[in-house]
């Protein structure tokens, strides 16, 4: 899974996969077979069948990061601001008066209006993590699934 803080890697996890990039643009040119690269570099030999190809490509500079994988943002860091203070008005403030609370389809629809964007609801998840809010399940919600199941129970 990748997170924007780099992979989910530290630092030093960062460096640490660097260091194997480097030691296999080495090994790939003294010419050493693919199963003894990977045995010593701990990786599988389909990693090691990319990164030379990529390396005979493009030398080093093929074995580099690429960075995080995925989209980016489809909103603007205008747009983000302009959803956070929509976010701090509250739910009342946008024709929610029923529940207080931010759910994920409330904050999806509220960008729908906003902006000419949508977002799954998982992308809304993603997008409120990342701009730290947290999506809240309505407690209504809850109590009626749990009431349903112990019902089901006795």
């Amino acid at each position: 899974m990748r997170y924007p803080d780099g992979g989910g890697l530290t630092t030093e996890g960062r460096a640490r996969r660097e260091a194997v990039r480097l030691q296999a643009a080495e090994l790939f040119a003294q010419d050493v077979p693919v199963p003894e690269i990977a045995k010593r570099l701990r990786l599988s030999h389909n990693a090691v069948y990319v990164r030379r190809r990529r390396s005979r490509s493009d030398s080093e500079a093929g074995l580099a990061s690429k960075g995080l994988s995925g989209t980016g943002c489809r909103l603007s860091p205008q747009q983000l601001d302009q959803l956070a203070a929509a976010l701090q008005e509250g739910p009342a403030q946008h024709s929610y008066v029923e529940d207080q609370r931010w759910a994920l389809a409330r904050v999806a629809d509220l960008i729908a209006r906003l902006f000419p964007v949508r977002y799954t609801l998982r992308g809304v998840s993603l997008l409120l993590h990342h701009t730290e809010f947290s999506p809240q399940i309505p407690a209504h919600r809850q109590a009626t699934v749990n009431s349903a199941r112990s019902a089901n129970v006795s």
